[in-house]
């Protein structure tokens, strides 16, 4: 596996994962991990009282949660790598809460639209997440916590205290051998020592890390890398763009009439396109229509042609498909052998934005 780093900062504390690995920092006194022991407890619970809102949950509290193991989840509904762990999440949920184990999902935004409550209603539900959650639009709890990732895992005993840390994919076995840990130490019974089996599907698949040369990579203006339009782009200006003939890998340009704001880049004519040179099985973009209830209709190529067997879950063989929301699109996922290949998008309805693309 490679060396996974933390790059692309939001502000000074709000930081996204790229690559393969994760950090995990245990601070538990349990005998099997014979880690040092934790610290009196900081009242990370008590920034549960920041959430600007709830769903599949009352307001939960430090004080109702008193007692109870409790496994905070921090993410954004766009995050690939917070994606490919959900499954796991998911499944702790079902299995671990007649045992007294409460997961709370922390959701906090990273572009503006995931701001919008109705969008993670919609997108929790998509991904059938039953456990609450708790809107964080404030970073209330993510500072309470003092996170810098997506995602993170904080494991709390009953006495409120985090015993356990994990940021980024993986480690899901040492996680959840954890969990039982905590359990069985708060008195749960009838645990077992077996672990959960997933069935991911979709983007929630893992990525093909062997494969994967291509880090995610923002098209807004203010963080984007490797942009080869001639001229190169201009911040919140209608402008003309073209492609060069050739991209170099992991290079991206436009084709088309776009405005680059910071955040995104939108389509203000019909037939405008997006390329990519990328080398990973997995590609997805975050986009969607700007105007809520709009769609725009995109075909999507891989060097030159239709997608065919290579088609993401939202597109089809002929590399047809439709953005509908603003959320995640898994547009290419190709079978082996993975080489270097350009990637084409053209939008044939104006209105579209485009945020960031990830790669699996």
């Amino acid at each position: 596996m490679r060396k996974r780093r933390v790059t692309d900062e939001i502000n000074p504390d709000r930081r996204r994962f790229l690559g393969t690995a994760a950090l995990t920092i245990a601070a538990a006194p349990l005998g099997m991990f014979g880690w040092a022991n934790a610290q009196p407890g900081q009242g990370e619970l008590s920034s549960l009282r920041g959430a600007t809102g709830w769903l599949n949950s009352p307001p939960l509290s430090a004080a109702g949660l008193r007692g109870k193991v409790v496994l905070i989840d921090i993410w954004t509904y766009t995050c690939i790598n917070w994606r490919r762990s959900l499954p796991y999440v998911r499944a702790w949920a079902e299995k671990y809460t007649d045992q007294g184990l409460v997961v709370v999902g922390v959701h906090s935004p990273e572009f503006s639209f995931e701001k919008d409550v109705a969008n993670v209603r919609r997108a929790a539900k998509d991904m059938r997440i039953a456990y609450p959650i708790a809107i964080d639009n404030d970073y209330a709890i993510w500072r309470g916590f003092n996170n810098e990732y997506w995602p993170a895992l904080y494991l709390l005993d009953a006495h409120g205290r985090v015993r356990y840390q994990h940021f980024g994919e993986g480690e899901y076995e040492r996680s959840e051998r954890v969990i039982q840990e905590i359990l069985a130490r708060a008195g749960a019974g009838g645990r077992g020592d077996e672990l959960v089996s997933v069935d991911a599907r979709g983007a929630e698949v893992p990525a093909d890390w062997d494969d994967l040369e291509s880090p995610e990579n923002y098209v807004g203006y203010e963080r984007t890398e490797n942009f080869a339009s001639a001229g190169g782009a201009v911040l919140n200006e209608r402008r003309v763009y073209a492609a060069p003939a050739q991209l170099p890998l992991n290079y991206w340009a436009l084709s088309g009439d776009w405005t680059a704001g910071k955040e995104a880049i939108a389509l203000n004519k019909a037939n405008g396109r997006i390329a990519y040179r990328f080398h990973a099985r997995d590609l997805h973009l975050v986009m969607g229509p700007a105007a809520r209830g709009s769609s725009v209709r995109f075909h999507v190529l891989l060097d030159g042609q239709p997608a065919g067997a290579a088609h993401g879950v939202d597109v089809d063989a002929g590399g047809n498909g439709t953005a509908v929301e603003q959320r995640l699109y898994q547009l290419i996922r190709q079978p082996k052998p993975i080489v270097d290949r350009t990637f084409e998008i053209e939008f044939l309805d104006p209105g579209v934005e485009a945020f960031a693309f990830t790669f699996g």
